[in-house]
């Protein structure tokens, strides 16, 4: 077999024109357009599945950018292509290697075009009579052909004789893949087709992108479109299109190829090679613009955190939008983050958030199973919730991209996603607590939710405990190891601890001259002032808030001395209005707190202050730098930053509070040393544990506060990010992520933790 021609002239003469040169006029200059014109097989079509993928769900983001398929197939074969759902829909069809331009629409011929295209054919009977002479020629029979006709052929058998019979009919060839022989009409290529639809339709060619891989693309090339030549096309007709700026040669195969010279162009979001995917977003956008968002959250100030000490990593979030809200406001959140939105109506949020997650997955995740309310209704908007994340993920994901989902809010979409991007690394972080396997098992749709679990790379947790629960359950309740359990690992997230320390210096320094005085120790029970015990939380029942009403109600009963002296402080901001179970929740304790205050409250003494908003993050400190003692007592919870931040605020000003620790709170397995232990399943033990906090001796409590300081440690949240990053990537070295800033990050508020 003869090798392949190499220079550009050999390869004009293959083609029976030369590249680049059409009769047709020049495109009148017109309205702004993008438009890709794109051979099929090896080009669309070529790649894997997951190239693929992305590059039709690119194009479906865009819909300014105009498909057009140049073929070499005809109609029909289109037709059968058009079957794939990831072929994404063309406007025009330039089909039969450019003999027919067809409406993508209705699938009918533009007849003034064709008309044009085939003149001079003689028809295809014709053909084939005068080429029976050539018995290397072999005709493609299967094949729908039209306006064309297309042989089979060795590249040895590709002689003068044969071309010059071809000329004698008035027509035009092309030979490409040294395999495909085909007989055009003498003004019929791909390239003169575009040419002249691009004028119909007053296309600039500046504004148009050709993408091809053989030498039968070549006619498109050298008409002053872009140009890409996908990384797994003919050397031919690499040789044949001489070095451009304007023509993009990646290495990428078929798909990926065309998606790597869209995003060069800037027709379509560039790909990332980290993808962060938490459902909450920092902003939530209203009718009055974007807006903190309604509920408390603790990952947030995290995640700007890894931002912006990795400026190569997306976010994608969902969009709530309401009636007001349209699609094209979502980038004027001026965050600073780069946050990619999964647009989503108030309807399939309530689904998604409000029921599933909060009413069916939250109570299991709590150890509170009694709580459960399945509605497959509701649990099919979470799979089609899961499954948009899951699309959307992997349309921005670059090619063997991290992937770090956060919570359960996303858990099926590794199942989703491993399918469709096989090259990811996907890892998930829990910062909830992970259910013993007995308590999972109660989960209607436990088994799904297994299955797509084994999906992941790599799975993290605050403690061991949350660890173990998790490979428990996906090993089996049996013990017969499964070989798809994800890699685990223990990450206790930690603060921003000098951030904290400087908030509360600030803050001793700006108060009254009494507080900027060397600091001493609170005043304790008995004196003018009285003690404050104080709780952080947002509005839940798993923080035990009736729980802790009670419990103050039973001291106040035992210990007449507390009685007009001690406060119980509880800030507590609301969660977004709809969520069923919260709403019962907020009844009870306001009902609770009234019957207490009532009770027990005195003159301008009551003993629960009980603020139900959000508070900017100093004024948070200062009621951390108030306080005698914190009061945790989570039913569970995955870590709990604010016994973390109580901590960092107090013994950076010198104070000594007391931290009183839910034995059910991650942070118990980090602190529990030095806090005192508390069972909020237990009223006895919560009076108890908090009375006993009253009276601890100003040297237990100076003590205790230094231990609490020592086993808080120094991590930063951006090297914790970095450090997980590497793990989900199976880096052999993670403590090398260890260099990551560790610059102080903007100050939170209450309505972010």
């Amino acid at each position: 077999m003869a090798a392949p021609e190499t220079n550009r002239r050999t390869a004009e003469q293959r083609t029976g024109w030369a590249a680049g040169r059409t009769t047709t006029a020049p495109p009148r200059a017109g309205r702004s357009a993008r438009v890709l014109v794109t051979d099929l097989d090896g080009t669309l079509l070529g790649g894997d599945r997951a190239d693929r993928h992305r590059l039709h769900d690119a194009l479906a983001r865009h819909p300014e950018v105009t498909v057009v398929f140049a073929t070499g197939r005809g109609l029909s074969s289109v037709r059968e292509v058009l079957r794939e759902p990831l072929v994404p829909r063309p406007r025009w069809i330039i089909a039969d290697v450019g003999a027919s331009v067809i409406d993508g629409t209705d699938q009918s011929p533009v007849a003034d075009l064709q008309h044009r295209l085939r003149s001079g054919w003689p028809g295809a009977d014709r053909v084939r009579a005068a080429m029976q002479r050539f018995p290397a020629l072999v005709y493609q029979h299967g094949v729908a052909q039209d306006g064309r006709c297309s042989f089979h052929l060795r590249p040895d058998q590709l002689t003068p004789e044969l071309t010059e019979t071809v000329r004698a009919l008035g027509c035009g060839w092309l030979y490409s893949a040294d395999r495909y022989f085909d007989v055009l009409p003498p003004g019929a290529s791909k390239g003169g087709a575009l040419a002249a639809l691009a004028a119909q339709q007053n296309w600039p060619m500046s504004s148009v992108l050709v993408a091809g891989d053989s030498l039968n693309d070549l006619s498109l090339y050298g008409l002053g479109a872009h140009g890409v030549i996908v990384g797994n096309a003919e050397p031919a007709l690499r040789a044949a299109v001489p070095d451009d700026r304007a023509v993009h040669r990646p290495d990428r195969p078929g798909a990926a190829g065309i998606l790597a010279a869209l995003q060069e162009l800037g027709w379509v979001e560039r790909d990332y090679p980290l993808v962060v995917g938490y459902h909450r977003p920092p902003v939530r956008l209203t009718p009055g613009g974007w807006r903190p968002p309604a509920s408390p959250n603790g990952i947030l100030p995290t995640l700007r955190s890894l931002f912006t000490a990795n400026p190569q990593a997306i976010w994608a979030t969902a969009a709530v939008l309401g009636p007001h809200a349209r699609p094209g406001r979502l980038d004027g959140h001026d965050t600073g983050l780069p946050l990619s939105f999964v647009p989503l109506t108030p309807a399939e949020w309530a689904a998604y958030f409000h029921r599933a997650c909060k009413e069916t997955l939250w109570p299991v995740l709590m150890s509170q199973p009694q709580r459960l309310r399945f509605d497959p209704e509701t649990w099919t908007g979470y799979r089609e919730v899961n499954a948009r994340f899951a699309d959307h993920i992997a349309a921005r994901a670059a090619p063997g991209a991290t992937v770090w989902l956060h919570d359960y809010n996303l858990w099926l979409v590794p199942g989703l996603l491993r399918p469709v991007r096989p090259d990811l690394r996907i890892g998930l972080f829990h910062h909830t607590p992970f259910p013993a396997p007995e308590v999972f098992a109660v989960l209607p749709t436990a088994a799904e939710i297994r299955d797509s679990l084994s999906h992941l790379d790599w799975a993290g947790f605050h403690t061991e405990t949350f660890a173990e629960h998790f490979r428990r359950t996906l090993v089996g309740s049996r013990g017969a190891a499964r070989v798809d359990v994800p890699r685990i690992g223990v990450h206790p997230l930690g603060i921003d601890r000098e951030a904290i320390a400087s908030a509360a210096r600030a803050s001793v320094r700006t108060r009254s001259p009494a507080r900027t005085e060397a600091p001493t120790d609170p005043p304790r029970a008995g004196s003018a002032d009285g003690p404050l015990v104080l709780s952080v939380e947002r509005l839940d029942y798993a923080k035990a808030p009736v729980q802790k009403v009670d419990a103050l109600a039973a001291l106040l009963a035992r210990r007449p001395e507390l009685r007009g002296r001690l406060r119980f402080r509880l800030v507590c901001p609301p969660p977004e209005p709809g969520i069923t179970s919260y709403d019962v929740t907020r009844q009870v304790l306001e009902s609770r707190i009234a019957e207490v205050n009532q009770a027990w409250g005195k003159g301008g003494w009551k003993p629960v202050e009980y603020l139900p908003r959000s508070l900017p993050f100093t004024e948070v400190i200062d009621h951390y730098l108030d306080a005698d003692v914190l009061w945790v007592t989570s039913l569970q919870d995955g870590m709990n930053l604010t016994a973390k931040e109580f901590i960092a605020a107090q013994r950076a000003v010198g104070r000594s509070g007391v931290l009183v620790l839910s034995r059910h709170a991650g942070a118990a397995a980090q602190l529990g040393a030095a806090a005192l232990l508390t069972d909020p399943h237990s009223p006895g033990d919560l009076a108890d544990t908090l009375h006993r906090a009253l009276t601890l001796g100003s040297d237990e409590r100076r003590r205790r506060l230094e231990r609490l300081a020592d086993l808080l440690g120094d991590d930063h949240p951006a090297v914790w990010a970095a450090e997980i990053t590497a793990a989900i990537r199976g880096d052999d070295s993670p403590d090398a992520s260890r260099d990551a800033s560790r610059e102080g990050s903007d100050a939170m508020s209450v309505a972010e933790r």
